[in-house]
């Protein structure tokens, strides 16, 4: 486990907006010691997809960012995708949602959820994201 400052640039870091929102989903679902897990997997249209869930748990060499007051948890393999990213949370007239924006996507797809970066798995179709 590596606990990193994310005045480094180097870690994955919340707007205000974001944490906000964020705190105000532990607090509804009464985790509020709980974690943002951000990270990667496999697949989307451009061969990576963006993930984000509330965690209870940090797992060995996870590394662990602190960020207006919210706990960001990244796995190592996901780390190294999304290194130096700053999560935000916009509205527009569709909704709100959390919009990751990644300095390693060499390519993302038009929704915003899939991206590729130059180490990272190709897209294994060349189909659009499915919501």
């Amino acid at each position: 486990m590596a606990t990193l400052d994310t005045a480094q640039n180097t870690g994955v870091v919340l707007t205000e907006r974001a944490a906000e929102e964020i705190r105000g989903l532990l607090e509804r679902q009464g985790k509020a010691d709980a974690a943002l897990r951000v990270f990667v997997a496999g697949g989307g249209c451009s061969g990576l997809n963006y993930g984000m869930a509330i965690d209870d748990s940090v797992e060995e060499g996870d590394f662990i960012f602190t960020c207006h007051g919210v706990k960001v948890v990244v796995d190592p393999l996901s780390f190294n995708y999304i290194k130096g990213s700053s999560v935000d949370y916009v509205e527009d007239m569709m909704g709100g949602g959390f919009k990751i924006d990644n300095p390693n996507a060499i390519r993302t797809c038009g929704c915003g959820s899939s991206f590729s970066t130059e180490e990272g798995p190709e897209a294994e179709s060349g189909g659009c994201c499915s919501h």
